[in-house]
């Protein structure tokens, strides 16, 4: 029997992910079709590229202008071309498609995927800030429509394999891995005069230049613990991480009768998107095959949250709630975009989140656009911080 083929929106087309989607959708071709793409616009070029590779009914990108570059670029019969914030959010809602890929880095995923879920459509999710900012309202709209959350985070992915056949109610704790970053034996005191090349210097995955220094500073893990609480429906102390610098275990879960059940694996996110895309059935790969043989140790260690203060904040938002989870995704957006700029240094990452927290905005917000306004003027009066501490506005 010759099934339907799966009609996939991807949001975030041009990052890792995002290409790395739609190489499956060139390796299993009489089984995906691309119905939608979206991404910021800073690659024209490469959106055309992709756009007459797939040709996808849709195409919404944030940066207006890219749009109309777009359509220079592209010949009738063209996709349409949609734009703005507005532009993903139509293109998630209204482009008929089976699985949304969630892929955008940042808070700009947020109304697309809840758009997504809106429209009943099931959604694999990489894109972490979406349930770090709004996993409240996010799963509550899932369970509602009754709308799967499949994920794509190579830990989350690890986390739902092990529950898989497994009652909830039997799940001690969640042990989610790190690698450690590139300064995971760097001391302390040198961390304030790392420079943005050294940060960028990834020991075991190939990602954006914001997700690697989420990685140095182990914010991308703290980011994770959020939202797995999230995803998997557990209490805060249920999330725990464990740095793992060679990478294999992908994640563990515990149960309640001292059991652990790992997911183990080369560093390859091809079988974690694959995995979402074909979910619950599994397709053979080309990928490298684990040879424990020769990798011959796997070691864990504590974090070290004194050094890395990113993954003790991202832990006391969760606990406090409401909109601490927004003001810290905001907050570290700006600082690590400011980091990358050279504007600030490695340390002040963590300085600028933590002051963010202390002056923000408290208390639980009850919609999506709340959560939006929230992220906006934590964004304003971050980006002022920086200003001061640079000696004025910037010009």
């Amino acid at each position: 029997m010759v099934l339907p083929m799966k009609q996939i929106t991807l949001l975030g087309a041009t990052g890792s992910i995002g290409l790395r989607t739609l190489d499956l959708v060139s390796s299993f071709p009489e089984e995906f079709v691309v119905a939608g793409l979206a991404a910021r616009g800073s690659n024209v070029d490469r959106v055309a590229d992709l756009c007459r590779k797939y040709s996808p009914r849709a195409v919404a990108l944030l940066d207006v202008e890219a749009r109309d570059r777009l359509a220079r670029l592209l010949p009738a019969p063209r996709p349409e071309l949609l734009a703005g914030p507005e532009g993903l959010v139509t293109l998630a809602r209204d482009v008929k498609a089976d699985i949304v890929v969630s892929a955008l880095v940042g808070g700009a995923g947020l109304l697309p995927t809840m758009a997504a879920i809106q429209a009943g459509r099931t959604v694999a999710l990489a894109n972490k800030e979406t349930l770090v900012m709004a996993g409240r309202l996010m799963t509550a709209a899932a369970r509602a429509r009754g709308v799967k959350l499949l994920p794509v985070d190579s830990e989350h992915s690890a986390v739902f394999q092990c529950l898989a056949g497994h009652s909830r109610a039997d799940v001690h704790r969640v042990l989610l891995t790190a690698s450690g970053g590139p300064f995971r034996e760097t001391p302390k005191a040198r961390l304030a005069t790392v420079t943005v090349e050294d940060a960028l210097q990834h020991p075991t995955w190939k990602m954006g230049a914001k997700i690697t220094i989420d990685s140095a500073t182990l914010m991308n893990k703290g980011l994770e613990i959020i939202e797995a609480r999230w995803l998997f429906d557990l209490a805060p102390d249920q999330v725990q991480v464990v740095v793992h610098p060679q990478s294999i275990v992908h994640s563990m879960v515990e149960y309640i009768d001292g059991a652990v059940i790992a997911q183990l694996g080369v560093a390859d996110m091809g079988v974690p998107i694959l995995y979402a895309l074909t979910y619950p059935e599994r397709r053979p790969t080309p990928a490298a095959r684990l040879d424990l043989a020769r990798i011959g140790q796997l070691t864990f260690s504590e974090p070290d949250v004194d050094k890395f203060p990113c993954l003790r904040l991202a832990r006391a938002a969760l606990e406090a709630g409401g909109a601490a989870p927004v003001i810290l995704n905001a907050a570290n957006e700006v600082a690590v975009a400011a980091f990358l700029d050279r504007r600030i240094g490695f340390t002040e990452i963590a300085e600028l989140i933590q002051e963010a927290l202390d002056h923000g905005r408290a208390g639980e917000f009850a919609s999506i656009e709340a959560c939006v306004a929230v992220d906006a003027e934590t964004r304003q009066a971050v980006q002022r911080s920086i200003d001061v501490r640079r000696g004025g506005p910037r010009a």
